[in-house]
């Protein structure tokens, strides 16, 4: 058997019209189309307005840095880009590395209370220069797995509009926090509905395991259909100067698995299944801490949403689990939840237990 699906339309041979030409530089159409429309809804206003545009990436951080190189070349307020403190180390990777761009934090992160520090963040925010841009992770916070209330994201949707941010949101964990992509874009969808132009980033590794395939999507949505297709014409202008046109083989796929009919509800079974596994991981960990009478409140555990976590381990307690019992996490005591199991949990558990007991004092 050659584990060919008989009914997989991209198998060999089941379109003749697919070719290994290059695609555009702004990359397969119906795939931008399907993207922009996860993103932002099926029924998206912006989209049916045509003040919504989409341009293909190299993954995710593909579409963050188109974002960041437009912005760079072509936006009219302050250069600073203000990102969560902490947050994803190619963040500040790639802002330092463009020039005119300033990388500025704001407090997100409560490390007592183990949540989102709301009034640290809206104060900072405050503090910002009106008119700068304001990178948000819709979901799934990277590192912390720790997102703001729907209430909370009412207050920075507030300050944000207040204050004349541009928003540029990072989305790529769609679906991994409810199990629901609509659930999962509500914060990208409320500030678009309210009138505020936006950036999302869409990453398409992890929600369909396509990571070496690099397909990412980057959307703009502007007051207007003349500016969005305008600051499109000069995204792909950045495309042709970097990497003139992106790969086609993943977009293909994407584009059939979000628009088939059948490949789409089975899609969606697919990410609901890997958010539960994903919470059970949780749970286990959770039953398991609590089992093995390990110090402290791990409440987070369960709070916190989408593949990682801040656990409150101290660096030199993670130095110790990596050391004497190869449990591999970063030293900001982020864990992989996707590495948990309920056969590995205990495990885990007591390992922690053993770290927090091995630095008492410390």
């Amino acid at each position: 058997s050659s584990g060919i699906n008989a009914e997989w339309p991209l198998r060999p041979g089941a379109d003749d019209t697919i070719n290994k030409e290059y695609l555009s530089m702004g990359g397969l159409p119906s795939f931008c189309e399907a993207a922009m429309k996860l993103a932002l809804g099926e029924n998206s206003l912006a989209i049916r307005e045509d003040r919504a545009v989409a341009i293909q990436s190299l993954s995710g951080t593909g579409s963050l840095f188109l974002g960041f190189q437009f912005i760079a070349q072509f936006y009219n307020g302050p250069k600073d880009i203000l990102v969560s403190n902490p947050s994803w180390g190619n963040h500040k990777l790639m802002i330092d590395r463009i020039p005119g761009l300033n990388f500025k934090q704001y407090t997100y992160y409560d490390a007592k209370t183990l949540q989102v520090d709301i009034d640290g963040m809206l104060a900072d925010l405050e503090k910002a220069a009106d008119g700068s841009v304001i990178l948000l992770h819709a979901c799934a916070h990277n590192p912390t797995g720790i997102d703001p209330t729907q209430d909370q994201w009412v207050k920075i949707f507030e300050i944000v509009k207040r204050k004349s941010f541009l928003p540029f949101f990072d989305m790529a964990y769609q679906g991994y926090v409810t199990g629901s992509f609509d659930d999962d874009a509500w914060a990208v969808r409320y500030f678009v509905e309210n009138g505020l132009e936006v950036f999302v980033s869409q990453s398409f590794s992890k929600n369909m395991g396509l990571y070496c395939e690099r397909v990412g999507n980057l959307t703009f949505v502007s007051g207007s259909a003349e500016v969005a297709h305008k600051c499109l014409s000069q995204l792909k202008i950045i495309v042709r100067s970097v990497y003139s046109n992106p790969p086609a083989h993943g977009a293909r796929v994407a584009s059939m698995v979000m628009t088939n009919r059948e490949l789409r509800p089975e899609w969606e079974t697919n990410v609901r299944d890997m958010h539960g596994r994903i919470r059970r991981a949780r749970s286990a960990l959770h039953t398991a801490l609590k089992t093995c009478n390990v110090p402290g409140s791990w409440e987070h555990i369960l709070s916190q949403n989408g593949m990682f976590s801040y656990t409150g381990l101290t660096s030199r307690q993670c130095e110790l689990l990596i050391e004497q019992h190869h449990i591999y996490l970063l030293k900001t005591g982020r864990i992989s939840m996707c590495g948990l199991t309920e056969a590995n949990a205990k495990y885990v558990a007591n390992a922690i237990k053993d770290v927090i007991e091995a630095t008492k004092g410390e």
